[in-house]
């Protein structure tokens, strides 16, 4: 399950909403170890996108050096789809390579008549696409 404060939850989303109609995309970092997200770091879709996303490898680089510094790791990675439900599509899943990170996929299309967007989180773990809940905190 994904934890996740209110807060957070509403940056993600007004990140995604913002950059609509291109993809948005970012992290959350949280402490190493503690599966806990605490810092929101935006990040630029290099792609410029509404199909696809792609994170700019120097800025990329930078969070990691950064993160690193911090004892922090990604807790949370997270990316909007415009047009589609928020599931993880073939590529997402093809570039999943933290294991231990929530992916969390906001839709700003209503594909479901269940609202303007839809805020899900999954875990992709060698291929293996599991969906969880995700539980909002004050």
């Amino acid at each position: 399950m994904l934890t996740i404060s209110q807060a957070l939850y509403d940056q993600i989303v007004a990140h995604a909403r913002a950059d609509h109609p291109d993809e948005a995309c970012g992290v959350v970092a949280g402490p190493a170890g503690a599966g806990r997200p605490e810092r929101f770091v935006p990040m630029l879709n290099a792609a410029r996108s509404p199909t696809f996303y792609e994170f700019d490898s120097g800025d990329l680089l930078k969070l990691y050096r950064d993160m690193d510094d911090r004892d922090e790791e990604p807790v949370v990675i997270y990316h909007s789809h415009t047009a589609t439900e928020a599931y993880p599509s073939r590529t997402d899943i093809s570039y999943a390579n933290e294991p231990g990170a929530h992916y969390v996929l906001v839709s700003t299309a209503d594909t479901d008549d269940a609202g303007p967007f839809q805020f899900r989180s999954f875990r992709i773990v060698e291929g293996q696409v599991t969906e969880e809940e995700v539980q909002v905190t004050a």
